[in-house]
């Protein structure tokens, strides 16, 4: 390898059992993830066993508690390992972090009996988890969703249909939002529920323009029954559980964002450090040398930002406005970096042998998911004006 060459990520862990950690998930993503990635992605397949791996390894319930198979990790740690499985393959980062949003509900607000009931398996079991709460007629406006939960004796009968649900037909679990009450965000409660309950069934996968290994999918409930134990916190807190999860979701997906847009820069320096043109390397000419420059500093500085968010997380501060700041810069940063790597790659970069253009097909998802960033942007401009039309 040529001291030019891409060479791993610095980064700035807390303890030694964190670099242990990251080094374990390297490893992981090296010889388990990446190989397989273009090929499986081209193929539309899910790659369900290197979730079962990573449940094994202790991978999918880090920022939880290990009283209930959590990790006990810090957000600052948790989201670096996800950088790194994003990094080998988005459908695999991305999925664990649906996975740990899907979780946050009962992690965060269930009872002491539904944590010990269900948490064990949902973080280390080998189960995936998907979120409800997009619906086809409601996505940035999430308060006015049309799924319904009717009481029924000490039981609740789900009726409606949920749309863009990552892991949606396979999942093991579901936190469903649902109204229960009136009109607007107070009326909604937040349900789990069993992936194989009699009614709920996923519809074909969205034919998507990338992340074609992640199934996206509509979800019905058509009279699914759900006891009342299985109904997280109040009822008409679900709206106010949902954004909480989202305020952490909006990290991962950040987190995702730097490790796509890290493959891209690295891929990016590797041909262009090999391939030559008029006697050189093309790195060594100024134009592709400053765009390079600017991939990195684009990518470095939505890590400090991720990260920032996170400590504060951590710390039990407010980190609402900095969450929807990293979700907006990373995903911005990863389309405008992938993009360059396609240009820095030139006609190979338009083709499938190299796997820039399947980058930035997948970065494009990353601006929309988990909130669009112009919801971000009103989020952000919320925290700093107060609400709008006051």
């Amino acid at each position: 390898m040529s001291d030019r060459d891409p060479q791993p990520v610095e980064r700035q862990l807390p303890t030694e059992e964190a670099r242990d950690l990251l080094a374990l998930v390297r490893d992981i993503a090296q010889r388990e993830i990446a190989p397989r990635a273009a090929e499986e992605e081209d193929a539309g397949r899910f790659p369900r066993e290197i979730f079962t791996l990573l449940s094994e390894s202790g991978l999918l319930g880090l920022p939880y508690d290990s009283e209930y198979g959590g990790g006990d990790q810090p957000y600052e740690v948790y989201l670096q390992v996800l950088e790194e499985l994003a990094a080998a393959r988005l459908t695999v980062g991305l999925g664990v972090s649906v996975h740990t949003l899907a979780s946050y509900a009962l992690a965060t607000y269930g009872t002491k009996q539904q944590q010990v009931e269900h948490l064990p398996a949902m973080l280390g079991g080998g189960l995936l988890g998907a979120y409800c709460l997009s619906e086809p007629s409601s996505g940035s406006d999430a308060a006015s969703l049309r799924t319904r939960a009717v009481r029924d004796g000490d039981s609740w009968v789900i009726d409606g249909t949920k749309a863009w649900i990552t892991h949606g037909g396979i999942a093991d679990f579901y936190t469903v939002m649902a109204r229960t009450g009136e009109d607007g965000p107070r009326g909604i409660t937040a349900f789990l529920v069993p992936g194989d309950a009699p009614g709920l069934s996923g519809a074909a996968p969205e034919k998507k323009m990338g992340m074609k290994g992640s199934p996206t999918a509509q979800v019905h409930l058509d009279g699914v029954r759900v006891p009342d134990d299985r109904r997280i916190g109040e009822e008409g807190q679900g709206f106010s559980i949902a954004l909480a999860a989202l305020d952490s979701g909006r990290l991962g997906i950040a987190a995702c964002a730097v490790g796509l847009a890290q493959a891209a820069l690295d891929e990016a320096v590797r041909y262009a450090t090999q391939r030559r043109q008029f006697g050189r390397a093309i790195a060594d000419f100024q134009g592709l040398r400053f765009m390079l420059a600017d991939m990195a500093t684009q990518i470095e500085a939505g890590r400090a930002l991720y990260l920032a968010a996170a400590r504060l997380r951590d710390a039990g501060r407010p980190f609402a406005k900095q969450a929807a700041m990293a979700k907006l810069h990373c995903t911005d940063a990863a389309m405008k970096v992938t993009t360059d790597a396609v240009q820095i790659l030139g006609g190979y970069g338009y083709t499938a042998d190299f796997p820039a253009e399947r980058y930035m097909r997948e970065a494009k998802v990353l601006q929309i998911v988990e909130g669009t960033n112009q919801i971000q942007r009103m989020v952000i401009a919320r925290h700093l004006a107060g609400p709008e039309g006051r």
